[in-house]
């Protein structure tokens, strides 16, 4: 692992961005959480987006936590600025 900060990237299966964001961690050795949101159903789905909606209100993805730091959307400068510190 690059850092000892945890990493969690909320996605959807449909999105193209989430699967860029997930292959720019993997390509990099990260060491992270991944979860397709819409893929769950019931409660586990009611949960996981109020976790997203902690960290980013408007519920959109992807949804990245690095630590204390919280990127919404494919912005790659400002992932790698978060998983630089």
């Amino acid at each position: 692992m690059k850092n000892n900060r945890r990493i969690k990237l909320y996605g959807l299966s449909t999105c193209g961005h989430c699967r860029s964001l997930r292959k720019l961690l993997e390509e990099g050795s990260y060491i992270f959480d991944y979860v397709d949101v819409d893929l769950l159903e019931g409660k586990q789905r009611r949960d996981m987006l109020d976790e997203v909606r902690e960290f980013n209100k408007r519920c959109s993805f992807p949804t990245i936590v690095i630590g204390e730091d919280v990127v919404v959307g494919f912005i790659e400068k400002d992932i790698r600025e978060a998983l630089a510190h």
